[in-house]
Formats: structure tokens, sequence, C-alpha cells
């Protein structure tokens, strides 16, 4: 009973986690009648939260195979408390710097779950587990469209101090309902490590997510702020449609892996790159509203298959270093959310328009995408081989009875 609880257990983990890595962004067009923050430095004040929640994810994963999940999301949780606590009474930017760092926590306990439950199911389940998992990236939508709606009513410092009881709820589930008897792996992190850092195939996997997860990351945290300043929406409404854009990549998300399960995975990320490239070409032209939705829509389509997709390729590579791989994989992709908001707020403070951001956007997407058509031949190249040394070794056989 206990292992059947843990995918749902999980999951709703990870929806509180990215619920709290968010609350910053989401809450920032309140924050900023009460707090005086330069506009310059706005992008980096949301986007600090990343920096930890991607760092983390290595030890995290790590941690989840020693400990099991269980310790790993308790611990967590307990340790945002105080983050969430110092922030509700900020009164500087330097108190939002500080405690948003360590809301990174939040976000890095997305490590924990996509190591821990590949243990309960067979590997042609892989990537629809790791992508109903991933489910839990709606708990952003969850902060950015609620978190301005109750902020309206109460203040922004009292929406905050809500999340204290959320983290004690779930403290005391995973507590009683976690699994205590989870299998454990205890190999040494660094000979994981040296295990896979010369695997090419690690380092591209990184690049992949690294703008699928990233983007989907980097749009959180810049649209509620941008689509206030630049289309002069309300600041629910900024928060509804941003809320949307999570939504629908969190969506797509357990569709392409399950997609993966059933179809060649390099194949389709070939057409979530494709998409991607146009979609952000679309948006570097600083469309009006109307195809600015559309392009982001776009991409969120793309960030929810290709984060699905990317997590059945794992496991499936590196089945016995899934943990550390994960993290890996998972850090570079939280940085890919870190770096943008701040390159498109330089780029704009130079330039006075983020067109030149959205194409470096799309020339990394095309850069990815010939990379995974090289790597889908390769693939078909290998199985090629395989069939033709085993037809040539069975060929071989035959004539040797023959001649007997």
């Amino acid at each position: 009973m206990v292992r059947k609880l843990q995918l749902p257990l999980q999951t709703m983990n990870l929806i509180l986690g990215f619920m709290v890595w968010v609350i910053i962004s989401s809450l920032m067009p309140f924050i900023t009648e009460d707090i005086a923050i330069p506009p310059g430095k706005l992008a980096m004040v949301t986007a600090i939260p990343v920096v930890l929640g991607s760092i983390l994810r290595i030890p995290l994963g790590y941690y989840a195979n020693i400990f099991g999940a269980r310790i790993v999301f308790l611990i967590s949780f307990i340790l945002l408390l105080f983050p969430v606590y110092y922030i509700s009474e900020a009164s500087t930017m330097i108190d939002l710097i500080i405690g948003g760092l360590f809301l990174g926590i939040g976000g890095a306990v997305f490590s924990v779950g996509v190591t821990s439950l590949p243990k309960y199911y067979p590997k042609e389940k892989h990537g629809f587990v790791n992508g109903m998992y991933g489910v839990g990236n709606l708990g952003t939508a969850v902060t950015t469209f609620s978190a301005p709606i109750v902020a309206t009513q109460v203040g922004w410092a009292l929406t905050v101090k809500l999340y204290l009881i959320l983290l004690l709820v779930f403290i005391v589930l995973n507590f009683f309902l976690g699994d205590r008897h989870e299998a454990k792996v205890k190999t040494p992190i660094m000979e994981q490590i040296k295990g896979v850092y010369k695997n090419e195939k690690l380092w591209f996997f990184s690049l992949f997510y690294f703008i699928t997860f990233g983007s989907f990351v980097a749009f959180t945290v810049y649209l509620p702020n941008f689509l206030v300043s630049n289309f002069d929406l309300a600041k629910v409404d900024a928060g509804m449609r941003t809320a949307g854009f999570i939504a629908i990549a969190t969506f797509f998300r357990p569709i392409g892996g399950w997609l993966a399960d059933r179809f060649q995975p390099l194949f389709l990320l070939v057409g979530t790159f494709a998409v991607y490239t146009v979609a952000a070409i679309l948006l570097a032209f600083s469309p009006g509203i109307t195809l600015y939705t559309v392009g982001c829509l776009a991409i969120a389509v793309c960030a929810g298959m290709g984060n699905g997709v990317i997590f059945k390729l794992v496991p499936f590579y590196f089945n016995k270093q899934a943990g550390i791989v994960n993290g890996i994989v998972s850090m570079m992709g939280g940085l890919g959310g870190f770096f943008p908001p701040i390159l498109l707020s330089t780029i704009h403070a130079a330039t006075g328009q983020y067109s030149i951001g959205f194409m470096l956007l799309s020339q990394v997407a095309l850069a990815s995408l010939i990379l995974v058509i090289w790597l889908y031949y390769q693939a078909r190249l290998n199985v090629a081989t395989e069939a033709f040394n085993s037809a040539g070794q069975s060929n071989l056989e035959i004539r040797k009875e023959l001649q007997k």
C-alpha cells in the first residue's frame, strides 16, 4: 500500500516545492509597492531562487539514493520554513535576495522523485511515470494564479505566511506516508560522477534540458512582471496568463513521457526543437499580445513535451547511474531558468527591446535540433550495425553446422 502511494505523494511534494519556489516572482508586482527595487535589479531578484534550486539538485538526487525520498523531502520542507518566514518579514531588496536564495530548496526537490520513483516501476513505464511526477511543475501555476488573488485581499506578506501551513501539513504527510523501506544505492558520489562525466550523451541531454526546462522556468519568472510592464495588463490578468503557460507545459509533460515510451524519443525531440526555433523567432519580432501569446503557447507545448521525453532518455542510457545523471541534467535545466531573465533584462537595458534575446533562444534551439538529428541517425546506424553483426554471426554458425 505504501509503495502505491509514492507516485501521488511525491508528485504532491513537487507541487508544493514548486509553489514555494516561485513565491517572489509571482508576488513581485505587489512586493515592489512596498519595497523599492531598481528596474535593472528586478530580473536578478526573481531569478535568485533558481540558483540554489539548480545546484542542490545534484546532492538531493544523490541523497535520495542513499537515504530514500522520505527523509530528503522531510528535511527539505523543514528547511523551507525558515526562508518562507524570512521573506514574509522582508523590508529590503537584500532580504528578498537572501530569502529567495534558500527558496531554491523548493525547486531542488525535483531530482528526488525522478531518482526514487523509477525503482517502483518496470523500464517500459519510466517515461510515463517521470512525466506524471513532472505534473508537479503545476505548483508554479498554482502560486502564479492564486497568490496574486490572495494578496489583493490580505496583502503579500500574509500570503507568504500561508505557505508555512502547507509546509507543516506535508512534513506530517511525508513522516507517516513516505516509504521507510525504499531500495537504497550507496555508491560514493565522486565515483558516480567519474562514471558518467566522459559520456557525451550526459552533456547533450543537459543542453536539451537547459532549453526545455530552462525556458519553462524562465518564462514563469519573467512573464508576470513583463506582461504588466510591456502590455499594461492588470496584475491578476498577468498572473492568470502565466498560470495558463505553466498549466499547458505541465499538461504536455506526461504526454511527452507517454509518447517516449511508445515511439523513438529522439525523433520526438526533433519535432520539439523545430517548433522551438520557429516560436522563438516569432517572439523576437516583438509582436502584439495575440501573436506573442501564440509564440508563448507553442513554447509551453514544446517545453512540456521535451521535459517528458528527456527523462525517458536518462534512465534508458544511464540505468545504474540514474540518480547522479538526473541531478546533473536537472541542475542544468534549472540554470537554464536562471540566466535568460537576467540576459533579457540586460539586453533590454542596452537596446530597449528583447528581440536579440529571443533570437539567441532560436539559435540555441536550432543547434540542439541539429544535435538531436545526429543522435537519431547515430542510434539508427548502431541498430543496423548490431542487426548486421547478429545476422553475420548466425550465418557463421549455420556454415559450421553444415560442415559437420
